[in-house]
């Protein structure tokens, strides 16, 4: 007899229904969000389980890691695929989501989601604390030009991160908007201090890593693409093809075939947000600013005649991620010369 179990993870416990391959229940319970009690809960079972599934969270990469550590045989599994079955629920709780998931384990009725690796996970989360440190930076800036737009004060042309706070100094003249605008630029350069040590910490990183170092010959990508690229794939060997990188971050078209009708959408937007919104930078500065001949460029600039600057922008951007998973998976460097374009 085979055993199947499914684990619905809160932050503070976990609801954890074991079936068998009939999909009769043996046990339910409830077990503290931990690794360790979730091992335990299952081993005075005294059962062999086939498969334990969770959906991805914020916490299920530490569960995973420690229930593979004490022998269990745990996957994390895409929760879209089982938000089908849960949304039929009349009665929709932790305790019948645990059941759906373990019979989802039984049917195969799940898509298993690659754990990244623990260094991965403290590389995103260092480039993840660099961009909130300096989106509240620019929060601030934004929130100082409008109080000052206010009193009619304008921060006109073009100013530095440098010169912003002399800028505004200088056009505050009486005391007690200076006294309102001041903490706020003390907030600021504390950001832009504490910003700049982690600035420091990722470019020290990309230093050290040859592989970032060969993707940054790709025209367009850049020290902060190379790394979110490597920290997003992992393992460039979960791919066999190149070209499944950009469906996998969800650069290719939505596609709806039913009957008659048969319609391409828009890009599916699935996979890592954050990948995507480096890539399609990283595509624009090869597009608007690379001066240099390169294949991948010249294929951009036919499509943003044919269709607009904003769809060869993506375009390019599912381009250089095909090739930068290449170029990792090969360990060779970008060819400028007209042959190194990659169709994908």
């Amino acid at each position: 007899m085979k055993y199947y179990v499914g684990l619905d993870v809160s932050l503070a416990t976990t609801a954890i229904c074991a079936v068998d391959e009939n999909g009769a229940i043996i046990k339910e319970g409830v077990a503290a969000s931990d690794p360790e009690e979730i091992a335990n809960w299952l081993e005075q079972l005294g059962l062999s389980f086939q498969r334990v599934g969770l959906e991805t969270g914020s916490t299920a990469a530490w569960l995973y890691s420690g229930l593979r550590n004490r022998g269990v045989p745990a996957i994390c599994v895409d929760p879209r695929r089982l938000r089908a079955v849960t949304k039929t629920m009349r009665i929709k709780n932790d305790r019948n989501d645990a059941r759906a998931i373990a019979h989802c384990m039984r049917v195969g009725w799940y898509t298993v989601v690659h754990v990244k690796s623990e260094v991965s996970q403290v590389v995103r989360m260092l480039l993840t604390n660099r961009r909130t440190l300096q989106s509240k930076q620019i929060d601030i800036e934004n929130e100082i030009r409008g109080t000052l737009r206010v009193f009619g004060l304008k921060l006109t042309g073009t100013i530095t991160a440098g010169r912003f706070e002399a800028r505004v100094l200088e056009l505050v003249a009486t005391p007690h908007l200076e006294a309102m605008v001041r903490p706020m630029l003390v907030a600021r350069a504390a950001l832009r201090k504490q910003c700049a040590v982690l600035h420091k910490m990722m470019l020290e990183m990309v230093r050290k890593s040859a592989t970032c170092r060969r993707l940054m010959t790709i025209p367009g990508v850049g020290a902060i693409a190379a790394l979110t690229f490597l920290t997003t794939i992992d393992d460039p060997a979960r791919f066999q093809r190149s070209r499944d990188v950009g469906a996998h971050l969800g650069l290719t078209p939505k596609k709806y075939a039913s009957g008659e009708t048969d319609r391409n959408g828009g890009i599916s937007k699935c996979g890592d947000a954050s990948m995507r919104a480096v890539l399609y930078q990283a595509a624009l500065a090869l597009l608007m600013r690379s001066k240099k001949y390169s294949a991948i460029r010249v294929w951009g600039l036919g499509v943003a005649k044919r269709r607009g600057l904003r769809r060869a922008a993506v375009a390019v951007a599912r381009k250089l991620a095909v090739l930068m998973h290449r170029i990792w998976a090969d360990g060779t460097k970008y060819r400028w010369h007209r042959e190194a374009a990659i169709e994908a």
